[in-house]
Formats: structure tokens, C-alpha cells, sequence
């Protein structure tokens, strides 16, 4: 069983950024320079960002840090939007999601100019994505896809299942992983809640995907000898024996689904860290983009 390593590989991917960022400077081009908005004080969502604060230093990119109440209006953060789609210093930049109730998300992604949609959700980006064309991949697609092409996973000809159908992940992974790419020409199915029989098509996938956000719940006896998993899926869990008061679980069962495996992403350490490194990636793409 060889473990599908994303800090390493996100890691890797830093290192190879950071070296052109050094090189964009040292021809007197600027630094890359990532913007992101976060409302209200959700702690997983600020984790998330400090995270991509510290990937932004750890590269050489700038970055800004936009905090705004939780009860700020759906109006004055598409006031916020609308300035970094102006301000010409910045690159690329993303909303962090979820979003309080009370704001409409998909207006507010609608509203991110395209060519700064380093989180690649906008519905250009999206459709670019579908036909095959350059854009922004979304961040956790494009980490699982990079990670399998980095192992060298055989995908072509595959057949695969994507448990999950979010836009976010679900969907695009699908489109992915069909298409003419190095990690793709493979049989894609996506299943969700409303599928039939998903055991017997676990069981003949060669490529499982889990990203519905349900702890534990791809198991050992759902899937074959020499299953590759991808385990999208990160939900904290009460243990009061961990000093922090909860555990990260994925939607696999580790244990049993990887005696079976031939390659599999741990939780933690697997898919996440690879999410920030692409979207490194699609921030220095934008920067690029705009050297002319």
C-alpha cells in the first residue's frame, strides 16, 4: 500500500513555486500577490485561511486579508469584490466559504471577475473547464488530480467512482478524470444519496473518490484488491482523549478500506494541503497571465 503523501507533494509544489517566484523577481517582475475575504469567525473557515496566509509567505507571494463582521451586508461584500476586481496589484482572490445565511453565495461568486477566480467556481472557469480549456481548475480537483499524476496512479481506462456531486468537488472531478489528460481517460461514475446499489459499484471501481462529508463511510468490505482511494472528506469529531477536544475523520474507514488498497490518501495530510498548493498555483497562472 503506498500512501498518497499530499503534505509532502504539497510541499514539493511550494518549493517548485517559490523557486519561480524567485525567478519572477529576480527579472524584476512582480511577486504574485493572493487576496481573500473571509466573513464572520467560523474556525474552520479561519484555519483555513491562516493556512493560505502562511503558504502566500512561505512561496514569496503578497497577500491581503480582508475580515468582515458576521453581520456584514451581501451588499457591501460585493462592494469589497467589486474593489479587488479593480485594484490591478492583485492576482487572484477568494471568498471563503461558507458563507453567512443571510448572503447569497452564488451571487457573490457570480460576481468574482473570472480572470481572478484562483478558486476556479465562477461559471466561466467552470465552462472552460467542461470544454477543455485553459482556466482555473478548482483547487481540491486539481491537488487530487495532481497527486495522481505525481504517483503515476494508472487512470486510463479505469473504471472510476466519485461518491459526492457537489460543485466543488464532486462534479468537477468527474469531468477531470474523463477527459485527455495524464491523469485522466478514465470511466467516470458519480454517485450521490440518491443511488442505487453503490456497494456493487464500489466494489468494481479501480479509483474511489469520497467526498460526501460522512464520517467512516466508505468501508473495507465495499471495495476490491488494489482499489486506489482519494478521501476528500475532513469532519472533526468529539474525543475527548485528543488534547484538543476532537479528532479529523474522512469518509473513509483508514483501517479497513487501506489492507485492501494499493494507494490511499491519509486524513489528515492528504488532500487538504494539496488544496492550498494549487491554489498557489492558479494565483502565480493569474500573474503570469497578466506578464503580457
Amino acid at each position: 500500500m503506498i500512501l498518497l503523501d499530499g503534505k509532502k507533494t504539497s510541499g514539493d509544489l511550494k518549493k517548485e513555486i517559490a523557486a519561480s517566484v524567485a525567478d519572477r523577481i529576480s527579472q524584476g517582475k512582480k511577486a504574485p500577490h493572493l487576496a481573500a475575504i473571509l466573513v464572520g469567525t467560523d474556525g474552520a473557515s479561519m484555519t483555513y485561511v491562516n493556512a493560505k496566509v502562511k503558504a502566500c509567505q512561505r512561496v514569496g507571494f503578497d497577500s491581503t486579508l480582508i475580515n468582515m463582521p458576521a453581520d456584514s451586508s451581501e451588499e457591501k461584500l460585493l462592494q469589497e469584490i467589486d474593489q479587488l476586481n479593480r485594484r490591478k496589484d492583485i492576482d487572484g482572490f477568494i471568498v471563503q466559504l461558507p458563507l453567512p445565511a443571510h448572503i447569497d453565495e452564488q451571487k457573490i461568486l457570480m460576481a468574482v471577475d473570472p480572470e481572478k477566480d484562483v478558486d476556479g467556481f465562477h461559471p466561466v472557469n467552470v465552462g472552460k473547464m467542461a470544454l477543455n480549456l485553459p482556466c482555473f481548475l478548482p483547487a481540491t480537483p486539481f491537488g487530487i488530480m495532481e497527486l495522481l499524476e505525481r504517483y503515476q496512479v494508472p487512470t486510463s481506462g479505469k473504471q472510476v467512482v466519485v461518491i459526492g456531486r457537489s460543485h466543488i468537488v464532486g462534479r468537477p472531478m468527474s469531468i477531470l478524470m474523463s477527459q485527455q489528460r495524464p491523469a485522466g481517460n478514465a470511466t467516470v461514475t458519480v454517485a450521490h444519496s440518491r443511488t442505487q446499489n453503490l456497494k456493487a459499484l464500489t466494489l468494481q471501481a479501480d479509483i474511489i473518490v469520497a467526498a460526501l462529508g460522512i464520517p467512516g463511510f466508505l468501508t473495507g468490505d465495499m471495495v476490491k484488491e488494489g482499489v486506489t482511494v482519494v478521501d476528500v472528506g475532513i469532519t472533526r469529531l468529539e474525543d475527548p482523549s485528543k488534547k484538543s477536544g476532537y479528532r479529523l475523520s474522512g469518509d473513509v474507514h483508514f483501517e479497513s478500506v487501506s489492507k485492501k488498497s494499493s494507494h490511499i490518501t491519509p486524513v489528515p495530510g492528504g488532500v487538504g494541503p494539496m488544496t492550498i498548493a494549487m491554489l498557489m498555483k492558479n494565483t502565480l497562472l493569474a500573474c503570469k497571465r497578466k506578464d503580457g
